[in-house]
């Protein structure tokens, strides 16, 4: 018996406390494996989403351009509408050099066309004035044969219209009608027909009828003017060739800034103190050389307009090398012998 081990009450009271604090222990390790393959697992996770994105991005590149477009750019930079105002400026470039505004592509234009108008004659008339334009077909403007014969003369006469707001309406139908029988329209499509978008309507009309018809000149013409058609035809004739012409009856005058009043300038504070008109041609009768009209024609949606179509006009004329004419035979209220209109 004195050779068996034998285990004192020491013994087992450091077994028994070595067995209490090893539970806590093992409970920390468990936690602490639960924990860290917790982390593990979230590391894991995030690397495979960082694969994933990098993978989306690498592709996402290999299909975008390697070099940014200007579009691109102008997104980030937020300038669409400058991007817009540059494609305009492109588009009208392009149209002004197709359409032969620079001289030399002019002139080079001229030796392929077959056979140039003189002129384009254009009578500003509107839904109301029926009589008006039987007074004119009755003096002045040919009808049926004898206006194909002027044209085969180089000159074409239409009655100016746009069409009414209500599109398709009675007005309009009238019109239809009229001009089915006296073929003697040039109807403006994309122009509403209204007193106070006159100004409006010289932009559509000189553009419109430069892209219809090749012409030295183009006249514009009210339906209350009585108009020698030989002897403006002779004028014309006078000045054929000439570039950058802008014949009329000269004038100026005072800027009316009191509304209520007749000639009315809403804005008559852009004129100065002076509040004097700058030079420009009566609107009763004026004449526009061919590339004067292809400037109207490509500068159509910038060209500012006021509250009357001749100031308008001579606006837009002081902003190119126009070449002031004035024709005392275009002043239709004078005394003049040898005018080529007058007053109806």
């Amino acid at each position: 018996m004195e050779g068996l081990p034998t285990t004192t009450k020491g013994d087992k009271r450091w077994r028994s406390k070595n067995l209490q604090t090893s539970k806590p222990s093992l409970l920390m390790a468990f936690f602490s494996c639960i924990a860290w393959l917790y982390v593990a697992g979230r590391l894991w996770q995030d690397a495979e989403n960082r694969t994933l994105l990098a993978n989306l991005l690498k592709k996402n590149m290999e299909q975008r351009p390697k070099v940014l477009t200007v579009e691109d750019k102008l997104m980030v930079l937020g300038c669409k509408d400058l991007e817009k105002r540059i494609v305009e400026a492109e588009m009208d470039l392009t149209l002004a050099k197709n359409q032969g505004y620079l001289k030399n592509q002019l002139r080079q234009s001229e030796s392929f066309s077959e056979k140039k108008l003189l002129a384009v004659i254009g009578v500003y008339t509107g839904f109301g004035s029926y009589l008006k334009r039987q007074t004119s077909r009755g003096s002045w403007m040919p009808r049926g044969d004898a206006l194909k014969k002027l044209e085969e003369r180089g000159v074409v006469v239409r009655f100016v219209i746009g069409r009414s707001a209500n599109r398709g309406d009675s007005l309009d139908r009238h019109i239809d009608e009229e001009n089915h029988r006296t073929k003697d329209f040039f109807i403006l499509e994309g122009h509403e027909e209204a007193q106070e978008e006159l100004p409006k309507k010289v932009k559509f009309f000189f553009s419109t009828a430069v892209q219809n018809w090749d012409a030295e000149f183009y006249v514009k013409v009210n339906d209350n003017i009585d108009i020698d058609l030989e002897g403006l035809i002779g004028l014309l004739e006078h000045r054929r060739g000439q570039d950058s012409a802008y014949v009329g009856c000269m004038k100026s005058g005072e800027v009316v800034s009191e509304e209520g009043k007749d000639w009315y300038e809403p804005d008559w504070w852009k004129f100065g103190d002076e509040k004097s008109y700058f030079q420009h041609a009566s609107g009763s009768l004026f004449i526009l050389s061919k590339n004067l009209a292809q400037y109207i024609n490509v500068n159509s949606a910038s060209l500012k307009t006021y509250a009357y179509d001749d100031t308008s006009v001579g606006s837009w004329m002081m902003g190119v090398k126009a070449t002031y004419i004035d024709d005392n035979r275009l002043c239709c209220g004078s005394i003049r012998q040898d005018k080529v209109c007058s007053l109806a």
